[in-house]
């Protein structure tokens, strides 16, 4: 369904991406100017180890970060991500209209202390590599160098422009959820910097996410003298795992996927503990509580009736649907794009962003801002060099636009 849904906005909009609106000739320029300027800072982004755990990673970026914020004349305030590691930014700068803009980007990755020096950021041919390139360094790095255009040409016709980097995206935004989502409302319009698709597009849908974690007790024993005396708790999960796999629903959009199992640590003992986690998404948000339903009737049905078993489902982003709304702002940025006479795929995707946060906060959010590349989350994540002047000219007329106030649906 939701793939029909864009199919349907991207026919409806077909027409945007030809404007034969002209370009400002002055932004566009410095935009191609900034390049090289650009590619260097987000070499050093991506040179720092900043995975979702790394205190001294995130807060590195963050200070990179907030130095060119205060050279762009923002107030720079942190505030804490506790239980997560680092600190959230959030920079606001004012100014002499009525649109108050959002930009949000997240610093962290999903890469372990060690990636970046293992894998360093490097340039071959038109593509820049690196972990965490355009997830999210990308997008950080496309705002400031928005922002910058912006305050080089003499832009102040907006009420109040706030960049929020959030240092636990990641692992469901936990840490900054509430610092989020009361941001969000003080604005009209969000825009949020997550990776631009590889058919150079934005995001218009998201699946909400979740995790299943399921903890096992058993009792240890002797595998080769005494194994009846145990419980095997690894033979029990692996029941429960086989049995829950069939939570998901293919026609409603739902996804459960058991992805970690950890279990004993020697062949010779009959494991007393055992625990898996499963990644849960879904389209609309009633699926949640029919997941949770559906979790305490089947797992009920045991194979070792000694084992004490333990599943819960932790939800984590809210789904975000297709809407007007969005649709709406997606035409607006389209209609810029059109100024370079280039068209964006408007796209839904199964990955879930502080996007999704935003939108349910009530407030006009468009998605995949950033920069345009692939392969995120792997040892190949990378960057299309030349997708840096396009975005950077699409977020800098985008805000323009937001600030001067956009008419948008509700």
């Amino acid at each position: 369904m939701a793939r029909k849904l864009v199919a349907g906005a991207v026919m409806a909009l077909a027409g945007l991406g030809a404007s034969a609106q002209t370009p400002d000739a002055a932004l566009l320029k410095r935009a191609e100017q900034v390049k090289p300027e650009a590619l260097k800072l987000l070499g050093r982004m991506v040179n720092i180890d900043s995975g979702t755990f790394s205190e001294k990673g995130l807060n590195a970026v963050g200070a990179l970060a907030s130095a060119e914020l205060k050279k762009l004349g923002f107030k720079v305030e942190t505030f804490s991500a506790a239980p997560a590691a680092g600190k959230n930014i959030v920079a606001t700068l004012n100014g002499k209209g009525k649109g108050r803009v959002l930009l949000v980007a997240h610093m962290d990755t999903v890469y372990a202390d060690g990636t970046a020096k293992a894998n360093p950021f490097r340039i071959e041919g038109s593509r820049a590599y690196g972990p965490g390139i355009m997830d999210d360094k990308g997008g950080i790095v496309v705002a400031l160098y928005a922002l910058k255009l912006l305050k080089e040409s003499g832009f102040r016709d907006f009420a109040r422009i706030t960049v929020l980097l959030n240092t636990n995206e990641e692992t469901g935004s936990h840490g900054s959820r509430e610092l989020i989502e009361k941001t969000v409302k003080e604005h009209d319009v969000a825009l949020n910097l997550e990776p631009g698709r590889a058919a150079d597009g934005v995001v218009i849908a998201r699946k909400g996410s979740g995790e299943i974690g399921m903890e096992v007790q058993g009792k240890a024993a002797h595998a080769g003298v005494a194994a009846k005396q145990g419980v095997n708790a690894a033979m029990e999960a692996a029941h429960q795992v086989i049995q829950l796999s069939e939570l998901g629903n293919e026609e409603k959009g739902t996804t459960v996927n058991w992805t970690v199992l950890k279990s004993g640590d020697r062949s010779n003992v009959i494991p007393d503990l055992a625990t898996a986690q499963a990644d849960i998404r879904v389209s609309v948000p009633e699926e949640f509580d029919r997941v949770e339903q559906d979790i305490a009737r089947i797992s009920s049905k045991q194979l070792i009736k000694d084992a004490k078993v333990s599943i819960h489902l932790r939800r984590g982003f809210p789904p975000m649907p297709q809407s007007p709304v969005t649709d709406a702002l997606a035409a607006k940025a389209n209609e810029i794009y059109g100024e370079l006479g280039r068209k964006l795929t408007l796209e839904s995707t199964g990955g879930a962003a502080d996007a999704s946060l935003m939108f349910a906060a009530g407030v006009p959010t468009l998605d995949g801002l950033g920069i345009v590349g692939g392969g995120i989350h792997t040892p190949g994540e990378y960057a299309e060099i030349e997708s840096i002047p396009p975005r950077v000219y699409l977020l800098a007329r985008l805000i323009q636009e937001a600030g001067k106030g956009l008419q948008l649906p509700r």
